[in-house]
């Protein structure tokens, strides 16, 4: 028995587990993008259902030829992962590096790996505890590995659509037309015209920083990170959830860091795929950007909490109840 908890003008959230729900939904070879950040491979058992040591790396590579299947011929899977440590031990284990070699290297699955990405933010709280904040002897885990993912060399893809603004450098340089052209000590040529071209923004890095590494230089969000950050859904999100006394999803997707990927991997009218959709960072910020939507929980508290996301008043949907069901 499945339940379809509640649908959008773009998606749907249902209530099981992934695997089943996946294929109930007649998925194969329709999904653009499967975005998500699974439960973590920890070596202690959390709120939110993680498995741990070989148990996770097993599960998690079993996935692979499922999510697989469901992609476009030049779709693209994008999963978030953090670090893992040795139970006990203020040593990080390499679980979650074997999860990601594992599930790309299944030979049932084809999957190649696009590219590697970390996501810095300096908001997480210092972890792990007992050796950052009680012994002092390591420092704050704040960033994430994020993996991009396709069954193709050549996936669908974008730069251009997740441009960063220009540096105040390189405004002045466009203005004034001349630079130091000729070789470098990295032995590459520089033409007197090589950066005179007005791309209306820089190439966007595989570093993606919620807030400036270096304070010395303006934070330059991409485009689509920056937009869907202003809308303070996550603000809004934790608020209302504080309000009602509720506890909010222990490890919550960046909006932005979805913002990203859906800006830059799909366009209007595809669809976006979230297997552990959680708090359903995925489908609201999929609904921001008109991409069609599915998310699948477990949890169905989790799922009943992620409506609160589709109240903020400044995104304007109109949200349907859904009910129990055999199938479609």
């Amino acid at each position: 028995m499945s339940e379809l908890l509640y649908k959008t003008d773009y998606g749907k959230y249902y209530i099981g587990k992934c695997e089943s729900e996946i294929k109930k939904r007649n998925l194969k070879g329709k999904v653009q993008l499967i975005l998500t950040s699974p439960p973590f491979p920890l070596n202690n058992k959390k709120q939110y259902g993680n498995l741990t040591g070989n148990e996770y790396l097993e599960w998690i590579t079993s996935l692979a030829p499922l999510f697989s299947e469901t992609l476009t011929e030049n779709g693209s899977i994008v999963i978030e992962l953090g670090n893992a440590w040795e139970k006990d031990r203020p040593v990080q284990s390499l679980l979650h590096i074997k999860s990601l070699m594992s599930f790309v290297e299944n030979p049932l699955a084809n999957l190649r790996l696009c590219q590697e990405f970390v996501c810095y933010n300096p908001a997480r709280l210092p972890s792990p505890a007992q050796w950052v904040t009680i012994e002092r002897i390591r420092t704050i885990d704040s960033f994430t590995h994020v993996w991009w993912m396709s069954n193709s060399d050549y996936p669908k893809a974008d730069n251009r659509k997740v441009l960063r603004p220009y540096s105040k450098s390189m405004k002045k340089l466009l203005e004034k037309g001349t630079y130091n052209a000729g070789k470098r000590p990295s032995e590459h040529i520089i033409s007197e015209k090589s950066f005179l071209t007005d791309n209306k923004g820089s190439i966007s890095h595989n570093v993606l920083e919620l807030e400036q590494i270096d304070t010395k230089h303006d934070l330059r969000l991409p485009y689509s990170m920056f937009s869907i950050s202003n809308t303070k859904s996550n603000d809004f999100f934790t608020k209302t959830c504080k309000e009602r006394e509720l506890i909010p999803h222990p490890a919550r997707m960046p909006l932005e860091l979805a913002s990203f990927f859906i800006e830059f991997l799909t366009d209007e009218g595809d669809i976006v795929l979230d297997p552990f959709g959680g708090s359903n960072t995925t489908g609201f910020s999929a609904e921001k950007l008109k991409r069609n939507w599915v998310s699948i929980e477990a949890n169905k508290e989790y799922g009943r909490q992620s409506l609160i996301r589709f109240e903020d008043p400044s995104l304007n949907v109109n949200v349907r109840k859904g009910k129990k069901y055999d199938g479609d």
